[in-house]
């Protein structure tokens, strides 16, 4: 099925994305969490991300998830303030003084170095996101009245809770309704939920999705396809496994337009391949993105959030396929260059890397 944008002017927004956004708490450098002296500050969270990446290139975006009316809320309100992301459909819950009824979820990372892969450390229950219900946003206004051309979320919002279990139900009914492009990326965490819940989640969730984003596990864990020739720790991926996988996907849902995914091969904590693959239904074709062997990583996530949010950056702006796929190569391994989460990145770079420029000096 064709992939089919709405027109800027019927629009209030480029892209909208619903997930949570938390605080991020990290040892500089490579240092460990539990000998670290202080702790740098970011903001992020896989579905915020893409909006904010978004945002910075240029486009009207906007989030919508659970926020606490403290400190720590305001963090990622100052934060999305500063990078232009419209955050008037956020849910704000008043904060109890101790966070009973709900707080801000924090993620404490360290990024590896070497032979020791990073870690991050979930503190994230009775989040305010993980607490949002059917009824909190008037989904119909939003995409209907105000409208989106792009809603993207995903996974890690949809393990939190029952109840965003239901939320990412009633969303992406209403923007398929719209006419707005739904892209979900898989995610599958398995800290957060398992496998056969995952997919009793998100299998009812396929017919509404135009754009779908996961790698080897994700497709396994969130949707039960098995790729041939994957080991049970997935280090290696078989690329023509996984276009039949893909192909079996499309068949049994034939209103995606588009299947992406990321390949990475970890050589070290600093060192990684990096490439992608995006699969398009229209003439069923797969297309590949630039391959960038032993890419130096500054810190590793976000990547994949950069990747969708360069495909659909591309999308927006009228780019077929093979323009999409590099796009998302380029911004996902630009964003794992700088510290954080959210990109940092500017539309210049990324069209230069997309482009097939090279890291020569500016001057």
């Amino acid at each position: 099925m064709p992939l089919k944008v709405r027109p800027v002017a019927e629009t209030e927004f480029d892209l909208v994305s619903l997930g949570e956004c938390m605080i991020r708490l990290s040892p500089p450098g490579h240092e460990r969490l539990e000998f670290a002296p202080c702790l740098e500050v970011h903001v992020g969270g896989a579905e915020y991300n893409v909006a904010y990446a978004l945002s910075r290139l240029g486009l009207r975006t906007g989030w919508v998830g659970g926020l606490v009316d403290n400190p720590l809320g305001r963090i990622v309100r100052n934060h999305a303030r500063a990078g232009g992301v419209d955050l008037s459909q956020a849910v704000t819950v008043a904060y109890d003084g101790v966070g009973r009824r709900a707080r801000l979820g924090l993620n404490f990372t360290e990024v590896g170095a070497g032979p020791r892969g990073s870690v991050s450390v979930y503190d994230r229950g009775d989040s305010a996101t993980s607490q949002m219900k059917p009824g909190d946003i008037d989904w119909k206004r939003l995409f209907g009245e105000r409208g989106a051309r792009w809603f993207h979320t995903g996974g890690i919002f949809s393990c939190l809770s029952p109840s965003c279990r239901e939320v990412v139900a009633e969303a992406v009914r209403a923007a398929h309704d719209a006419g707005t492009v739904v892209s979900y990326d898989l995610n599958f965490r398995s800290k957060l939920w398992d496998s056969a819940t995952a997919i009793a989640t998100t299998r009812p969730l396929m017919p509404f999705i135009d754009c779908l984003i996961g790698n080897e596990e994700d497709f396994q864990k969130a949707l039960g396809y098995d790729v041939e020739g994957t080991g049970d720790q997935f280090e290696v991926l078989p690329v023509e496994g996984y276009q039949a996988m893909v192909r079996r996907v499309a068949a049994d849902f034939p209103n995606l337009a588009v299947v992406g995914t990321t390949l990475r091969r970890v050589l070290n904590a600093n060192e990684n391949t990096w490439s992608a693959l995006l699969y398009w239904a229209e003439d069923d074709t797969f297309h590949a993105g630039p391959h960038f062997e032993r890419m130096l990583v500054e810190d590793r996530v976000g990547g994949g959030d950069g990747f969708a949010g360069g495909l659909a950056f591309a999308f927006l702006g009228g780019m077929g396929p093979e323009a999409a796929v590099r796009y998302g190569t380029a911004h996902g391994a630009l964003l794992q260059t700088t510290r954080g989460d959210t990109s940092q990145i500017t539309r210049e770079e990324l069209e230069h890397l997309a482009g097939g420029g090279s890291a020569r000096i500016t001057r």
